[in-house]
C-alpha cells in the first residue's frame, strides 16, 4: 500500500495534506525519514510514525482466493487446512471467509474483515448472484434444465429460487443461483436425478474469479472491485 494512502485512511488528512506532511520530513518508516509519498509499505509489518507517534490504522481487507479442494472455509480447524492459511501475508484480526464452499469445492472465495459487506453478499433479501461451473455424472437433459430454471424441491420448506442455466456440454454447465442453502447445488442436481462430480464457484455478485489465478493463490481486490461489490 502507498504511504500517502495509508496516512489518509488513518485520518491524518486529505491526500494533498498528507503529501505536504511527508515532504516536511515528519513521517518515518521503520525509523527512517521518507520524503516520498508513493513509497510502498506493509501496514501490518512496517512501523509508521508521524511526529514520532506510532500510527496504528485498522484497515479493511478484501482478498480474492481461488480455493482448492481439501481446504475448509473456516477461520480455524483441528483437522484440515483453512482458507486463511492459504493467505501468506499478515492479516489483521477478524478476517473471515464470506460464506462457505464445501471442502471438495473449488473457486472464488472472498476473505475480509468487513462484516457489512459480508452481510450484503450473503443476506437472502439481497439475492446476490453466485455462479458455479459444474460437471455432472450423467447428461444434462431438458427436464433437468426446466427443473433448475423453475425451482427445485430439495426437502426444505420452499422450492429453490429459479436458477439461470448455461449448458456448456452434454454434462457440464454454468449455474447461477441467488441463495446459499446448505449443499444447495449438489442437492438441486440430486433432486433432478443427477450427481455433481466437480464444482467450482466462478462469480459472486460483480466479482469474477481471475482466469489466470492458480488454485490456492490469492490477490487483494482493487478499490473499484470493492466498490462494485458494495453497490451490488
Amino acid at each position: 500500500m502507498r504511504l500517502d494512502k495509508y496516512l489518509s485512511m488513518g485520518g491524518v488528512g486529505s491526500r494533498k495534506d498528507v503529501k505536504k506532511i511527508i515532504r516536511q520530513k515528519r513521517v518515518t518508516v521503520n525509523g527512517v525519514i521518507t520524503v516520498n509519498d508513493d513509497v510502498h509499505i506493509d501496514p501490518y509489518l512496517d512501523e509508521i510514525r508521524m511526529d514520532q507517534q506510532i500510527l496504528d490504522v485498522i484497515l479493511d481487507v478484501y482478498i480474492m482466493l481461488n480455493k482448492p479442494q481439501g481446504v475448509v472455509s473456516a477461520t480455524s480447524d483441528d483437522l484440515h487446512k483453512t482458507v486463511l492459511e492459504c493467505i501468506d501475508a499478515t492479516l489483521p484480526p477478524g478476517c473471515f471467509p464470506v460464506g462457505r464452499l464445501d471442502i471438495d469445492t473449488e473457486g472464488l472465495l472472498v476473505i475480509t474483515n468487513d462484516g457489512e459487506l459480508s452481510h450484503r453478499l450473503l443476506s437472502p433479501k439481497h439475492k446476490v448472484d453466485k455462479t458455479y461451473y459444474l460437471e455432472c455424472r450423467d447428461a444434462i437433459d431438458e427436464r433437468t434444465i426446466d427443473m433448475l430454471q423453475s425451482g427445485v424441491d430439495i426437502d426444505d420448506d420452499t422450492l429453490t429460487l429459479p436458477a439461470q442455466v448455461n449448458q456448456l456440454s452434454e454434462s457440464a454447465m454454468n449455474l447461477t443461483i441467488k441463495e446459499g442453502r446448505y449443499h444447495q447445488i449438489k442437492r438441486m442436481l440430486a433432486a433432478c436425478g443427477n450427481q455433481v462430480t466437480y464444482l467450482k464457484r466462478i462469480k459472486m455478485g460483480s466479482l469474477s474469479l481471475d482466469d489466470d489465478l492458480p488454485l490456492g493463490q490469492w490477490r487483494y481486490l482493487s478499490e473499484s472491485e470493492v466498490e462494485q461489490l458494495k453497490k451490488g
